[in-house]
């Protein structure tokens, strides 16, 4: 019933389905962090809530959105026709804009898988618009929502919806992507069914087990190539936006064999500000560094964390616990824990291991009231920049980088949907480290608002720069620049938020790759 052909066979089967599902929700989404960046990730989960499949997507939401699952499974008894919904950091979710919905996949009867997709809803109702704010409590950040029936009998709960729009500052759009992530998953259900019907739900469930030891088996043969050892690294996050500076981040990476042990337990306590992560990101974060060391062709699912086990202290800033602030900790505190996981791993294996990359997702998030229709508007993005350059390449110039793996939003969709002009978009030269091969540049990203906007940024990598490798140099801090009517330049601090009045721009400078291989005298680590 399951041989090396039929294993792979499915492996395509189920990941195309996963990608249908993205490509429904992307289509019928509303807003444009959606359908233009697609910040959303779907994958398909066996009948225990373990990833079996996934697509292409966002690996910070992959990685962690089992968890989620999860914690579904264990709260809800999900009957055909239902649907639920979480965003819940401390319940297995990331933060709180990252909605996931998940739906049971029952065939005659019988529940046999799960299908959910994870989507960044671009407002959830904290304090600043945009919902990534400078806060310092889970509660600042938005609406908290545990593991909740968000579809019944086949249909949305009303009263869910109504409360889930209602505390946003575009209800609307938030139906819109909450109905679209429905959607995807309706379609993920047909499409499971149609192959149970095909095959029969034994040979589907066989194969969902096989991929998982296939994926387990891979990995082993992968960490088996490492040499035997223990490795350690440390960097350092900017700040928490509140005050506090330098925050460490370290890891010791010990392999054995074909397993290894994964230990962030000396990084720094939770602190006061956003930088806080959950668990589940340290648990992505590994996935996917782990995963960059193996065959492009092996399968991405639960079964490639079994040879790997990750320590976390309880209480630290890569395992908060409540009410703490986590929003930033999803997005940067995430690339920082790919940096260090990265740079230990170096000392192992030098030659397959690229320099650090930008560090950062440049995160950009404003709002206010359109002048000319008189409604609320609020919007998010993440900027691209600097790949690290490694053994063999230079680093790639202007694109995403480790956890995040969206597109950019259109200057025309940018300027058709909000009062906002973006007069400069392009590559920040030299902004890469200088190597061998050459860090990757970062991009210059400048907005100029048509009205009063209130405006949050939450960026990294502005004070501690992106590492080089083997002798490379470090690529360009990034930096955040305040542009006033008279054209009056000032420099902004990593993290803020604040009002800009109309006529007055933003611009964003982001970080270049670091070099790899001795060229000429290391430059220092910090900027």
């Amino acid at each position: 019933m399951v041989d090396p052909i039929s294993v792979e066979l499915f492996k395509n089967y189920l990941s195309a389905v996963a990608e249908e599902m993205g490509a429904v929700l992307q289509r019928t989404a509303f807003s444009p962090n959606i359908k233009e960046r697609r910040d959303f990730s779907c994958a398909i989960f066996d009948r225990h809530g373990r990833m079996i499949a996934q697509a292409a997507h966002i690996p910070v939401h992959l990685g962690s959105m089992p968890l989620s699952v999860k914690a579904v499974i264990k709260e809800l008894d999900l009957k055909e026709g239902e649907m639920a919904a979480v965003n819940d950091p401390f319940t297995g979710g990331t933060h709180l804009p990252d909605l996931t919905v998940v739906a049971p996949v029952y065939f005659e009867g019988e529940l046999l898988f799960y299908v959910a997709n994870r989507a960044h809803h671009a407002d959830v109702g904290g304090i600043s618009a945009g919902s990534m704010p400078l806060s310092t409590s889970i509660f600042q950040e938005g609406l908290v929502i545990p593991p909740v029936k968000c579809v019944v009998g086949g249909k949305v709960e009303e009263n869910f919806l109504k409360l889930f729009s209602s505390n946003s500052r575009i209800p609307e759009e938030r139906k819109g992507d909450l109905k679209a992530q429905i959607m995807a998953n309706n379609v993920g259900i047909k499409r499971l069914a149609e192959l149970m019907e095909k095959y029969s739900p034994e040979v589907v469930e066989a194969h969902g087990e096989a991929l998982l030891d296939y994926a387990e088996r891979i990995m082993r043969r992968t960490i088996e190539e490492i040499p035997d050892g223990t490795y350690t690294y440390g960097d350092f996050l900017d700040d928490d936006g509140t005050g506090r500076k330098s925050i460490r981040i370290r890891v010791t990476v010990e392999v054995k064999g074909d397993e290894a042990k994964v230990d962030f337990t000396a990084s720094d306590p939770q602190v006061s500000g956003s930088v806080n992560a959950v668990k589940a990101i340290a648990l992505s974060a590994t996935l996917y560094a782990f995963r960059c060391l193996a065959p492009p062709e092996m399968p991405t699912n639960e079964g490639c964390l079994r040879p790997i086990k990750v320590a976390t202290k309880k209480g630290s800033v890569v395992d908060a616990e409540p009410p703490s602030a986590v929003s930033a900790g999803n997005v940067e505190t995430s690339q920082r824990l790919v940096d260090v996981l990265l740079g230990a791993l170096s000392k192992a294996v030098p030659d397959k291991i690229p320099a650090a990359s930008q560090g950062t997702m440049n995160n950009v998030s404003f709002g206010g009231t359109d002048p000319e229709s008189g409604r609320s508007f609020a919007y998010y993005e993440t900027i691209g920049g600097g790949a690290g350059a490694a053994n063999g390449y230079n680093g790639e110039s202007g694109v995403q980088t480790h956890m995040t793996n969206t597109l950019n939003t259109p200057v025309e969709a940018l300027e058709f949907q909000f009062p906002v002009m973006v007069t400069e978009y392009a590559i920040r030269k030299e902004s890469g480290g200088e190597g061998a091969f050459r860090g990757g540049n970062g991009i210059v990203r400048e907005f100029l608002f048509l009205t009063d906007t209130e405006v949050t940024v939450i960026s990294e990598r502005r004070l501690y720069r992106p590492y080089g490798l083997c002798g490379g140099e470090p690529g360009k801090a990034g930096k955040n620049w305040l542009i006033e009517k008279g054209g009056k330049k000032g420099v902004l601090p990593p993290k803020f938020t604040r009002l800009f009045r109309a006529g007055e721009k933003l611009r964003i400078e982001t970080p270049g790759g670091g070099g790899w291989g001795f060229k000429e005298q290391v430059k220092p680590h910090r900027a």
